[in-house]
C-alpha cells in the first residue's frame, strides 16, 4: 500500500445556468458520484482535495473558464494529482484543448479520470482511447455542422428566409418575408432619388429633410440588397 497521498480534484460543468439554483442542481449530482468514485480508491491512498472547481454556465468548447483556470493553475502548483471528473465531456468538448490539458497534466506529473467512462491518463493506452474518443466527438460535431449548412442552403434555394432581420420594407412570417405596406413607398423612394442622385450622402440628406435617418452605410446594404428583386442570396450566390 502507498504511503504518498494522491491529491483528488473534482471538477464539474454545465453548459447553461438552467437548474442551477435548485436545492440539488446537476453540479451537485456531477461532485457527489465524483465523490464516491474517489472514496472507493481508498486503498490506492486517493484524497479529496476541499477546494470545489464548479463551472456552471460555461461551455466545453473553450477554455474560458474560471475554475477550470483555477484547477490547472492548481495542478501547475503541484496541488493536484488526478483531476476526477463525471464524463470526459465535462472537462473538454475540444481535441486540441484536450491535448493543452494532457500536456499540463504530463509535464506535473498529474493524471486525468472519468468515472463513467473508466478512461484515465495515468497510461499511454489511456491517453490513445482519450483521443480516439474526442477525435470521434469532434468529427460528429464537424458532420453535424456541415448537415445544418446544407439544410440551409438548400431552403435557401427554394426561397426560404432562413433568418436574421428582414429587410427594410419586408415583414418575416413562415420562413418567408413579405412587404410591409405601411414601408413600401419608403424603399420605393429610396431607389427611386438614388437613380436621381447617384450619391448616397445626397440621398442620405434628402432622406433627413423627409423625416428619415438612415446611415450612408445602411442605404449601401439597402441599395445592394438583392432580396429587393427576388433573389436570396447564399455564401456570394
Amino acid at each position: 500500500m502507498r504511503d504518498k497521498k494522491i491529491h483528488c480534484a473534482i471538477y464539474t460543468r454545465k453548459s447553461t445556468e438552467e437548474g442551477l439554483k435548485q436545492e440539488f442542481n446537476s453540479l451537485q449530482a456531477q461532485r457527489e458520484a465524483c465523490e464516491s468514485y474517489i472514496k472507493s480508491q481508498k486503498h490506492e491512498n486517493w484524497q479529496l482535495l476541499p477546494n470545489e472547481y464548479d463551472d456552471g454556465g460555461y461551455s466545453g468548447g473553450n477554455m474560458e473558464r474560471p475554475a477550470l483556470k483555477r484547477l490547472l493553475q492548481d495542478v501547475q502548483n503541484g496541488l493536484v494529482d488526478i483531476i476526477v471528473v463525471y464524463k470526459i465531456d465535462r472537462l473538454t468538448r475540444s481535441l486540441m484543448d484536450f491535448s493543452k490539458i494532457v500536456e499540463v497534466l504530463d509535464k506535473h506529473n498529474a493524471s486525468f479520470v472519468s468515472i463513467t467512462q473508466h478512461f484515465n491518463t495515468t497510461t499511454s493506452m489511456g491517453r490513445l482511447t482519450l483521443n480516439m474518443l474526442l477525435s470521434f466527438a469532434q468529427f460528429e460535431r464537424e458532420v453535424t455542422g456541415e448537415r445544418i449548412r446544407d439544410k440551409i442552403s438548400a431552403s435557401k434555394k427554394k426561397g426560404m428566409w432562413m433568418g436574421g432581420k428582414p429587410p427594410l420594407g419586408y415583414y418575416r412570417k413562415d420562413k418567408k418575408i413579405y412587404p410591409d405596406e405601411g414601408k413600401a413607398k419608403l424603399v420605393t423612394d429610396i431607389f427611386q432619388k438614388y437613380v436621381e442622385l447617384k450619391s448616397t450622402t445626397l440621398l442620405k440628406n434628402w432622406l433627413q429633410q423627409q423625416g428619415h435617418n438612415i446611415s450612408v452605410g445602411n442605404l449601401t446594404c439597402i441599395l445592394r440588397n438583392k432580396a429587393y428583386i427576388g433573389l436570396v442570396g447564399h455564401k456570394g450566390t
